[in-house]
C-alpha cells in the first residue's frame, strides 16, 4: 500500500459519503434518513481506514465512531467532515505516525520508508518523511519531559513551532546545543523539500540526514 493508494482511498470514502447522502429520504413522521446499506458501507470502510492509518486511540477514530452511529444525513455529514480533515492532512503531508504506518502495513516505520524512497531515488519525498519523523520525535521528547507542545492563541489551543520545541529541549538539558544546531539543519532541509526547493540539496545530503536522524533518535529515545 503506497501513499498514492492512501490518497485514492480517502477520495473514495468521501465519494461514498456523497453516495449515501444522495439516498436521503423522509419517512412518514418527517424524519430524514439515508440508505442503511450504503451508510454501513461508508461507516465500516471509513473506520477501518482511520484505524489502519492513525490507530484506534487517535481522536479522528474516536470522533468518527462516536459521531456516525445512525444512518441519517447529519451524522453522515459529520463523518464526511472528519474525512475531509484527514484528506487535508494527507495533502499537507502530516498524516503519518509510526503506529499508523505499521498498522497500514506500508512499512515497519517511517525511517524504513524513507530508506526505501532513497533507494528508489525519491530524495525529496524521503527528506519530507525523515523531517516528519524528527518533528514527531521532538514532540514526544517534550511530552516525556513535561515541556508544553501547545499554546493558547485567540482562545484556541495551537501547536508550538518545532524550532521553539528544539530550543526548549536544549534548555531542559534533554540534549546539547550541538544537537540543536543539527536538528535545525535537518528541519531546514525538510522545509526545502516540502516547499519544492529540490535543487537546493543533494540526495547525498538526504542520506546523511537519514543516518544522522536515526542516530539522534537512538541517542535520545
Amino acid at each position: 500500500m503506497q501513499i498514492m493508494k492512501i490518497t485514492e482511498r480517502i477520495d473514495y470514502l468521501i465519494e461514498l459519503a456523497d453516495k449515501a447522502l444522495a439516498t436521503e429520504h423522509t419517512n412518514k413522521y418527517g424524519d430524514k434518513f439515508i440508505s442503511e446499506e450504503v451508510f454501513n458501507e461508508f461507516r465500516s470502510s471509513s473506520l477501518s481506514f482511520i484505524k489502519n492509518v492513525y490507530g484506534m486511540d487517535h481522536p479522528y477514530f474516536n470522533e468518527f465512531e462516536r459521531d456516525t452511529k445512525n444512518p441519517d444525513s447529519y451524522e453522515t455529514r459529520q463523518g464526511k467532515g472528519i474525512l475531509k480533515a484527514i484528506k487535508q492532512e494527507i495533502d499537507d503531508g502530516w498524516i503519518y505516525s509510526f503506529k499508523g504506518l505499521v498498522s497500514a502495513e506500508i512499512f515497519s516505520d517511517f525511517l524504513e520508508m524513507a530508506e526505501y524512497l532513497l533507494n528508489e531515488n525519491y530524495k525529496d519525498s524521503a527528506a519530507v518523511m525523515i523531517g516528519s519523523v524528527l518533528e514527531e520525535h521532538l514532540r514526544q521528547l517534550c511530552i516525556k519531559n513535561e515541556i508544553p507542545i501547545t499554546q493558547i492563541k485567540d482562545s484556541k489551543e495551537v501547536p508550538l513551532k518545532v524550532d521553539l520545541l528544539n530550543s526548549e529541549l536544549v534548555k531542559a538539558d534533554v540534549y546539547n546545543k550541538l544537537d540543536q544546531k543539527s536538528v535545525t539543519s535537518w528541519l531546514d532541509l525538510r522545509n526545502k523539500a516540502a516547499h519544492g526547493k529540490y535543487t537546493e540539496y543533494l540526495k547525498e545530503q538526504v542520506e546523511l540526514m537519514y543516518h544522522a536522524v536515526t542516530d539522534f533518535i537512538v541517542r535520545n529515545p
